[in-house]
């Protein structure tokens, strides 16, 4: 059984059990049981749900394992050439870790 659901505005395939690393949650603790209603598909052995755009009383229970991890640093460097023009930022973005403990629909 696997479901597809919108975490933080990102979509993503679960099954319990899995491991993801998700968009940072904030108020997330660890070992702390978050919810997420947004299920958009359900596949129960071969029967497929599709919601229009949810499915009605499907819902995935995960636990937090890590708050917080940050990923890798990204460079962003800008530069136009002959006109003395250079940029360069860093950007490091931040994920919460998160195990799936049952998918209900």
């Amino acid at each position: 059984m696997y479901a597809i659901v919108e975490i933080n505005g990102q979509q993503f395939k679960v099954e319990q059990g899995a491991k993801l690393y998700v968009n940072h949650i904030k108020d997330a603790e660890e070992g702390k049981t978050v919810e997420f209603e947004k299920v958009l598909l359900v596949d129960n052995d071969g029967a497929i749900t599709v919601g229009a755009p949810t499915v009605e009383g499907a819902k995935v229970v995960a636990e937090v394992i890590t708050p917080l991890v940050k990923g890798d640093k990204v460079i962003v460097f800008k530069k136009k050439r002959r006109k003395g023009y250079r940029v360069k930022n860093g950007h490091r973005q931040q994920y919460s870790q998160i195990e799936v403990k049952s998918v209900i629909a």
